[in-house]
């Protein structure tokens, strides 16, 4: 695969919105609750994961095909150049989409391959909703989504960079959660939209033996 984006892609006002900010305090939140020691992150970006990661004392590696992003590892996610369970958990945030459908599968497959504990990743969601919250005394607030009703499935159409989205024509949720179902020792242990960006959809991935 060829890199799509050029580094410049990932200027701060042009790429760091606020609702992408939620995302990464979700992405720190699930990989931190296994606990690992060493994480690999398949296509950092700009880096933003590592950096806030380490921050709170999570050892992130990362991979990419791109030289000039810098990755600790050079190589296609597809084929990793490493050993079973050589780290504790494999991450992947809005990244899998930027592939054919096909490839995705191959490379989430590698990720449970090197993931000891546990998978995270997140895709986009097209399906559009309305975000209410409420706050009912002496309970604290509620947050939920709404879907917005009459809308048709949308058919995607590759756009330079996704080349599959969540909730369009032929990629149904239920389909995606069927086809990333796991592997033989990591089992779907929760799956969530964002809040406040429920264009990011989030899966969770966990070893059968311990959960998280």
């Amino acid at each position: 695969m060829r890199k799509q984006v050029e580094k410049s892609h990932y200027q701060f006002h042009k790429y760091m919105s606020k609702k992408r900010w939620m995302s990464v305090w979700h992405q720190i939140d699930e990989v931190s609750r296994f606990k690992p020691s060493r994480v690999l992150e398949i296509g950092p970006g700009p880096g933003v994961f590592k950096s806030a990661a380490r921050s709170f004392g999570l050892q992130v590696e990362t991979l990419d095909i791109d030289p000039e992003l810098k990755p600790d590892h050079v190589a296609p996610a597809e084929a990793m150049p490493f050993e079973d369970n050589e780290f504790d958990v494999a991450c992947a945030f809005q990244m899998l989409e930027h592939v054919p459908y096909d490839l995705s599968l191959k490379i989430f497959k590698e990720m449970c391959r090197v993931a000891r504990y546990g998978v995270v990743i997140s895709l986009p969601d097209a399906e559009a909703v309305w975000p209410f919250s409420l706050y009912i005394p002496f309970r604290g607030g509620i947050q939920f989504h709404v879907v917005r009703p009459f809308r048709n499935k949308m058919i995607h159409t590759f756009d330079g960079e996704h080349y599959w989205e969540i909730n369009k024509v032929g990629y149904e949720l239920k389909k995606v959660l069927s086809d990333f179902y796991g592997s033989d020792d990591k089992v779907l242990i929760k799956h969530f939209k964002v809040f406040d960006n429920p264009y990011h959809h989030f899966m969770v991935y966990s070893a059968r033996e311990i959960g998280v």
